[in-house]
């Protein structure tokens, strides 16, 4: 998918975009069993059946309700049961609940997102110029919307699998193993008064700005991202078993969950094993090290000496890059070493692979505004206790990200994929 298009018209655009969109949602779901589809590991992880149904309702809910065309919903029953967290649309099924429903079956959240998709294409098709203009920002938020849910679904399949003692794969196709490293260089920046979130024409979410200036102090950011190898050292020398290396929350945290390595991690007499989406393999000491919680990413900075990057130094870093890394679109699904590039005179795979946690509180810029009407709750009510992330990841459609893109999750999370960049 290559979205947006942006020199077709408005019209054939959107239909483009929505087609290809939706189709890319339902072939990620071919290598899966129905029975794979239903099963919720954790309140965090929702059923493949059921991201497929609320990416849908947020068409039927925010576009075909309000489109002042005639639209008769597949059934009045889904407003509630696939309505995420928007209280404005009454009271959503529980989150942590989402795994008990065992109706609508999977062949019936098919049959109500081709209902949806035909009206959509209708809608867009059909409609008058004046409808269209009203529609398409709304259409163009659920796009993106579902590009974070295509996300989404892989993280929360990867779990599911996970957590079978068979350990299956979600694919056949065999991981890449590149055991070369370059070394760690420091990239410089002088630091200077910058602008910093979104201001162009193109689609951007409510976060993401408005555009201000921003105090950037000089600083280095590391080169490439931290190892496998780099991280097993950490664990080599006590990492989780060292207090004085860890913010309180994170240490209770370890103590509590008795975490000795990242998530998806096994030890065995052979090893370190990590499962992906491809099945249960050994580590690769030259990939990036993935799956590590905030409190992990800190400990380990910590430890080497050094200390995460800012969300502002992060994006000054990345002005003017191109997006060039591991995404969705190059069906790995894992994060791949950056041997064959050589050593790096800049910041490699600053987008892709892995998001990279940064210092930086998820909190509103100055003078943040939400999305207008129902769309207000979409990011602004979560601005609180979670810490910012950067630059996409193995999963994240390459479409979706820009370097203003501002990405977050609780501190304790590991399931999304996430690893750590250093700087000084």
């Amino acid at each position: 998918m290559t979205m947006p298009k942006t020199s077709m018209p408005r019209r054939e655009r959107l239909m483009s975009d929505y087609s290809d969109l939706r189709a890319t949602t339902m072939a990620l779901c071919d290598p899966l069993e129905p029975e794979d589809m239903v099963v919720q590991t954790m309140p965090d992880v929702s059923p493949t059946k059921w991201h497929l149904a609320h990416v849908t309702w947020f068409f039927e809910t925010f576009v075909l309700d309000r489109s002042g065309r005639p639209y008769a919903p597949f059934n009045p029953g889904y407003h509630q049961l696939f309505n995420s967290y928007y209280q404005s649309q009454g009271k959503p099924f529980p989150r942590a609940e989402r795994g008990f429903l065992s109706r609508p079956t999977v062949d019936d959240v098919r049959a109500y997102r081709e209902h949806v998709d035909s009206a959509m294409l209708e809608l867009i098709s059909d409609s008058s110029d004046a409808v269209i203009e009203r529609v398409a920002s709304v259409v163009e938020v659920g796009l993106h919307h579902e590009q974070q849910h295509q996300e989404l679904m892989l993280m929360d399949v990867k779990h599911v699998l996970a957590k079978n003692p068979l350990r299956p794969a979600y694919q056949s196709k065999p991981s890449l193993v590149n055991t070369s490293v370059p070394s760690m260089q420091w990239c410089s920046s002088t630091g200077d008064a910058v602008r910093i979130g979104n201001k162009t024409a193109e689609f951007s979410f409510d976060n993401e700005g408005p555009e201000h200036e921003v105090l950037v102090h000089p600083f280095e950011l590391a080169s490439r991202l931290v190892t496998v190898g780099e991280y097993l050292s950490f664990m080599a020398e006590g990492g989780y078993e060292r207090p004085e290396l860890w913010l309180a929350d994170g240490w209770e945290l370890v103590q509590r969950e008795n975490w000795r390595s990242p998530l998806y991690w096994e030890e065995s007499e052979d090893g370190w094993r990590v499962m992906t989406l491809t099945g249960l393999r050994p580590v690769d000491p030259g990939e990036p090290v993935c799956h590590v919680s905030y409190y992990e990413a800190d400990a380990f900075a910590t430890w080497a000496g050094l200390r995460l990057p800012t969300e502002f130094e992060w994006e000054y870093a990345a002005k003017g890059r191109s997006i060039a890394g591991t995404f969705l679109e190059s069906e790995t699904f894992h994060p791949q070493s950056i041997g064959h590039l050589g050593e790096a005179a800049e910041p490699a795979q600053l987008f892709g692979d892995v998001w990279e946690w940064t210092s930086s509180a998820y909190a509103p810029y100055p003078g943040y505004r939400p999305f207008a009407g129902n769309l207000g709750e979409y990011n602004g009510k979560f601005m609180a206790n979670q810490m910012v992330l950067r630059g996409g990841s193995c999963v994240s459609p390459k479409s979706h990200l820009r370097e203003t893109y501002r990405n977050f999750y609780y501190p304790q999370q590991r399931w999304m994929f996430a690893g750590i960049r250093l700087a000084r």
